[in-house]
Order: structure tokens, then sequence, then C-alpha cells
């Protein structure tokens, strides 16, 4: 269970995203709509923060730099992006055959795809919930969108 009122008012993701499919882009449009209007989501030491989170990837590592509405420095919780790295590939590989199965009008494909997705979308917001216990609290439907954008910066490198 969540505790606090913290939540993100803003999500900047830190990058270049040049290489999103129109499918990946629309996910990633989505996923930051989706946070901006309801998530659950802060620093452990600050649970009922309001806050701008900048999410990047730097040096191999998943960077949460947490701020405050003025956009000044909270706390930053860096992650290793190894145990994403799987995840990451296995939606990768979902979203190229889904494109393909789009383009061919194969709906029972599409279907199958779309539930191998949300499956990975679950394990991903699991793990994300687990690396970030003790540092940030975070409810399920967040940390399986936080989960979409992590996706969309890894396609930059």
């Amino acid at each position: 269970m969540v505790e606090g009122t913290g939540r993100m008012t803003r999500i900047v993701l830190e990058g270049s995203l040049h290489r999103l499919s129109a499918l990946q882009e629309a996910d990633r449009a989505q996923a930051v709509a989706d946070l901006e209007a309801e998530n659950r989501f802060a620093p452990a030491a600050h649970p009922d923060l309001q806050s701008i989170l900048h999410l990047s990837i730097l040096d191999g590592r998943l960077v949460f730099d947490i701020r405050d509405g003025d956009d000044i420095a909270v706390v930053a919780v860096g992650l290793a992006m190894g145990p994403f790295k799987m995840l990451i590939k296995d939606y990768q590989m979902l979203l190229d055959s889904y494109a393909g199965a789009i383009a061919e009008g194969r709906e029972a494909k599409i279907q199958a795809i779309d539930m191998g997705r949300r499956g990975l979308h679950n394990e991903g917001a699991g793990l994300m919930q687990e690396r970030l216990a003790g540092k940030v609290t975070i409810d399920f439907p967040t940390a399986r969108r936080l989960f979409t954008l992590v996706c969309a910066l890894h396609q930059k490198l």
C-alpha cells in the first residue's frame, strides 16, 4: 500500500527519442498523459511531495531525478539497467511482431501479442516496484506506465 499523497505533476524524459516507431511514440505519449493525470509516486523521505520527474538512462543506470514543483532537485535515485534489459528486449520484440501483425491485418495475432505486452508490462511494473522499494513509494499502475517510458528511453541506446 502506498502511503502519503505524493505524486508527479510532470514527467520529463531526458535524452533523444529519435528511434521510436509510431507505435512506441503512441505508447510513450499515452503513458506520459496517463501519469500526469493520475499517479502515486514520492521519495520515501518526502511522502507528500508534488514532484517533477526527470527520467533518464545515464552510464547504464536508470535515473529518477525527482524535483520539487519549482524544478529544484530533491533526490536522485539510480537503478542498474541490467535487471530490466531482458524485459525491454522482449518488449521490443513484441512491438516489432505487433507492427507486422497490424500490417498483415491478422486480428487473432494482434490480440495474442497484446496479451503478451500486458504480461511484460506487469512483470516490468513488479520489477520497478521491487527495485524502488525503500527509496520511492509507487503504486502498480504508476510503475507499469513508467516501465513503458523506460522502454522508450532504452530505444535511443
